[in-house]
């Protein structure tokens, strides 16, 4: 059937039209509200996770800064005073006394303790001789000699007794020779015998003979010359002649001086070095003794070289620094005016040994000793009576509590916008400078 087509509806097909309009219309609503739903969902978180995370960092900061301000301005601000007192200087001379029977210090009549140290040091040192000598070296050596007396009866030669060797070279006995008698069997004798020293009468290394037969030259004319009779097995030797040193008298001298003063030395060092460093010795506080200074070389003696030894004893009286300088501080305390401190550091000592005990155990010192002094100052009351002041009314109130016994006054605060001193004592420090 052919669709009709109308110019103008009629009022039926109108609302007939309408009518499914209006329920697509419907059905679309019903659609479509839960994607818009779901879509202003999304919107929402987009634009909550869209926030800058610096947002609330920013406010935290501010926060902490808005406290540090506070606290900045409440609890900081503080004032420094710094104050030059006028130093005056107080010098004394005075002598005191070291003494090793004082116990204690007695500030009334200047006597400290002293103390006694000893030491005894041995040195000793090999020096060369300076002298020159012409000497000539006797050779010597040991023969056997021999008696063949008959009938056999022992023989006695006296200490001197010369022999003669077959080169014609003259030795002499150094002690007494007894020759046991010999023994005999028929006919025959064997000879009895006795070995000794014997020593060339002259120097020089020609009587270094080799093994030689010997005669006795005072025997000879007399039966006993061809009985007694000697012989050696070994060379002789020591014989020499040639320019040689020798100990004088100025060589043992000046070993002596050396080794004393080396002696001396090394004790001093040796007593100071026990001596903690609390003590003060002076360089005329010790005194040294000479127990022995000897060689057993005597002046004349031919050698190269000698032995000196010396051996010294030190003693020195000591006191302990400290003691000295409180005796000298309490007196500078007591000679302070009213009102007055005394200033740490200041104070200067200076003392020599004007006499010398040891024996005693006695030092005399001459003291020259200083120390400064100052106006005293209770720094706490004064920060106190600052507290809440401006940088002229405190110098005012300085000036006014110290007046000419101050040189310079020097006011800080802080920080930068503080114009006054704060009201807690702890914030106002008031420093002595010097």
């Amino acid at each position: 059937m052919a669709k009709k087509i109308y110019d103008v509806k009629p009022p039926k097909v109108a609302r007939k039209s309408q009518k499914k309009i209006k329920e697509f219309l419907a059905e679309e609503k019903v659609i479509k509200k839960p994607r818009e739903q779901h879509r202003e969902q999304n919107v929402a978180r987009h634009k909550k996770e869209s926030r800058p995370a610096w947002v609330p960092v920013s406010i935290g900061v501010a926060v902490v800064l808005l406290i540090a301000i506070v606290y900045l301005f409440f609890k900081l601000p503080k004032a420094e005073i710094a104050i030059w007192p006028k130093v005056d200087v107080l010098s004394f001379t005075q002598t005191a006394t070291a003494d090793k029977s004082a116990k204690l210090a007695d500030s009334e009549k200047f006597i400290i303790p002293a103390e006694s140290f000893q030491i005894i040091k041995t040195a000793s040192q090999e020096f060369s001789a300076t002298g020159n000598a012409s000497n000539e070296g006797l050779a010597s050596g040991t023969i056997t000699v021999y008696n063949k007396y008959d009938p056999p009866t022992s023989a006695t030669l006296k200490a001197g007794t010369h022999f003669l060797s077959d080169s014609g070279k003259l030795f002499v006995s150094l002690q007494k020779i007894v020759i046991p008698a010999g023994k005999k069997s028929g006919s025959k004798i064997t000879p009895g015998s006795v070995k000794v020293t014997i020593q060339a009468v002259e120097g020089g290394d020609s009587y270094n003979i080799a093994p030689s037969n010997f005669s006795v030259p005072g025997l000879k004319g007399t039966s006993s010359y061809y009985s007694i009779y000697a012989t050696s097995t070994e060379a002789m030797s020591g014989g020499y002649a040639g320019k040689v040193k020798k100990v004088t008298a100025d060589d043992i001298l000046q070993a002596k001086d050396v080794m004393v003063k080396k002696a001396t030395d090394d004790a001093v060092a040796d007593l100071k070095g026990q001596i903690s460093s609390d003590y003060v010795l002076l360089d005329n506080a010790v005194s040294s003794s000479v127990n022995d200074a000897s060689t057993k070389t005597k002046s004349g003696t031919v050698a190269d070289k000698f032995t000196y030894q010396a051996t010294v004893k030190s003693t020195a009286i000591a006191f302990k620094k400290s003691d000295l300088e409180s005796l000298a501080k309490d007196y500078i305390i007591s000679q302070i005016p009213e009102g007055k401190t005394l200033l740490d550091n200041s104070f200067k000592i200076n003392y020599s040994a004007s006499a010398v005990d040891i024996s005693g155990g006695k030092l005399s010192l001459n003291l020259d000793f200083s120390s400064g002094t100052y106006q005293s100052v209770d720094k706490n009351s004064l920060a106190l009576s600052l507290i809440g002041e401006n940088a002229n009314q405190i110098a005012q109130t300085i000036n006014n509590a110290l007046g000419d016994q101050v040189s310079k006054t020097d006011i800080k605060f802080w920080p930068f916008w503080v114009t006054s001193a704060p009201n807690n004592q702890k914030a106002v420090r008031v420093e002595l400078k010097f």
